[in-house]
């Protein structure tokens, strides 16, 4: 059987860390226990950028983001971009995809209208959390329309 692999997007990430008990932060989990995490040198750059943010401040120390970095790093696995795709329009989040088709995912994982739209993107499911952990559940990427596209 082959092992499952997910990518989930900075947001999702990051609000696991900020609200251990939310939705994000299950699907995380439930990620972890269920495969392989998949990130690509440019996902963990933003990542890493993203998390040293002034705005996390007040709830996050210097320490706790470097330890979080350090355990993303070790528990998810790295996969080598070989070429760039231009399929997202926000074209910052082509590198999720990206991850998502290099790295054979079995489906990604975000909260953000401009990758929502693009559901399914070359066979991978694009869910939100709280479908992600239907999916696991059910086995069925069935998701909502995507959202209305920003004026």
């Amino acid at each position: 059987m082959t092992e499952r692999r997910w990518v989930f997007d900075t947001n999702v990430l990051i609000s696991r860390l900020l609200n251990p008990g939310g939705t994000p932060a299950r699907a995380v989990d439930a990620g972890l226990d269920s495969g392989l995490l998949l990130l690509s040198d440019d996902t963990f750059d933003e990542l890493a950028e993203v998390l040293m943010r002034p705005k996390l401040d007040p709830y996050l120390t210097t320490e706790e983001r470097l330890q979080a970095l350090q355990a993303t790093a070790a528990v998810c696995r790295r996969v080598r971009v070989s070429r760039t795709l231009q399929a997202c329009r926000d074209p910052r989040d082509d590198k999720f995809l990206e991850v998502a088709v290099h790295g054979l995912a079995h489906a990604l994982v975000t909260g953000d209208p401009d990758l929502l739209a693009l559901h399914p993107f070359h066979g991978v499911p694009i869910l939100k959390p709280a479908e992600f952990i239907e999916f696991l559940k059910t086995g069925s990427a069935v998701r909502s329309p995507p959202p209305a596209a920003h004026p």
